[in-house]
């Protein structure tokens, strides 16, 4: 049998087990699926979980069941590209003869000394978890410093100031302006909203340290409840630490096939990817259509395209709490309530074809 191993259960990979099961798997081929967690999560709406607008149960999604896919769940620590094993965290190793890389990323923390021990993460969903705990557990007028104010900053801020009103949530900012990837017109409307309610963005700031319940803006003490930190993400330390070229941002640099040059039984999906768009769940989806294309060309001893079309997003979608909304469709700015209708839309939709 040919042993297809498939390192994370994120979007990428699930699209993978989409398009194979259960009709379009190789009679000879079988899958083993390596995650630390025994269901998918919807990694997009970990801002609302901790912001506690939604339960644990609404983001996950079962992985399917075949008789020629069997699960493997635990911490992967080192990825052999010569020996082609995958190394777990309790000491066991599993061999592949094909291998898809979906680790996902985790937070970067840019050297601030103190940021990761004292502010809490929505890049997992153990962490996500653990800032649910934190922020609503919090007494009323209690302060909430969220550091970055990129897409993940601007919607758990939006979405605590809907579940906690009573909270002062404070965001800084490297920028000027929010939401910089997006138009000005955009970032005007996010910052109006935030006005209504109260969130205050603080602009230019640059956190210099962090202590408990204490960031420092530009070597000034801010005192803070609970700290959560979204300015930045990097590739899985797994992942930064394989021997391959790499882009500045630490992402694995890819042939057109979505392989490792010189592996080529070796795949990189979603975030670890060196792609435009990353990191994305419609990029990793994307990427997953062309990789199974791929396998099956190489399993069916055939020569794999040799270029795909560029993966090319729908839109970027974005919430204000529960009814109000912004993003980008074919270019084009869109503000309210619709964006929101979409967002939910495209996530019932998700769900509805994983089966759940």
């Amino acid at each position: 049998m040919r042993h297809l191993v498939l390192l994370g259960g994120g979007y990428g990979n699930m699209r993978i087990l989409q398009r194979l099961l259960p009709n379009h798997l190789p009679e000879d081929v079988h899958i083993t699926l390596v995650d630390r967690i025994p269901y998918h999560c919807l990694k997009t709406e970990y801002y609302a979980l901790a912001a506690g607008t939604i339960s644990d149960h609404h983001i996950r999604v079962p992985f399917p069941e075949h008789p020629r896919l069997t699960y493997r769940f635990g911490e992967v620590v080192h990825i052999d590209l010569e020996k082609q094993q995958v190394q777990l965290q309790d000491g066991s190793s599993i061999s592949y003869d094909d291998l898809v890389i979906g680790l996902g990323c985790e937070d970067k923390y840019h050297g601030v000394p103190g940021a990761e021990t004292f502010t809490h993460s929505i890049q997992s969903i153990e962490k996500a978890r653990a800032a649910y705990e934190a922020l609503n557990n919090l007494p009323p007028d209690a302060i909430v410093g969220i550091v970055g104010a990129g897409l993940s900053g601007v919607e758990l801020a939006s979405e605590l100031a809907e579940s906690r009103p009573d909270l002062h949530i404070k965001l800084f900012d490297r920028g000027e302006r929010i939401l910089p990837m997006f138009p000005k017109r955009l970032s005007d409307y996010v910052e109006s909203w935030f006005n209504e309610h109260d969130i205050e963005i603080v602009r230019c700031s640059n956190v210099t340290k962090v202590e408990e319940q204490t960031l420092y803006n530009h070597d000034q003490p801010v005192h803070c409840d609970v700290i959560v930190w979204t300015a930045g993400i990097q590739p899985n330390r797994v992942v930064r630490e394989l021997p391959v070229e790499k882009d500045k941002q630490g992402r694995i640099i890819l042939t057109k096939q979505h392989h490792i040059p010189g592996y080529e039984n070796v795949y990189v999906v979603g975030d670890c990817a060196s792609l435009p768009h990353s990191p994305s769940a419609q990029l990793a989806e994307g990427q997953a259509e062309q990789i199974v294309q791929v396998l099956q060309k190489r399993w069916n001893g055939e020569e794999p395209p040799s270029e795909f079309p560029p993966i090319k997003l729908k839109g970027i979608l974005g919430s204000l709490g529960k009814k109000h909304g912004f993003g980008l469709l074919a270019d084009r700015p869109i503000t309210g309530r619709v964006p929101r209708l979409l967002k939910s839309g495209v996530l019932w939709m998700y769900k509805y074809h994983n089966g759940y």
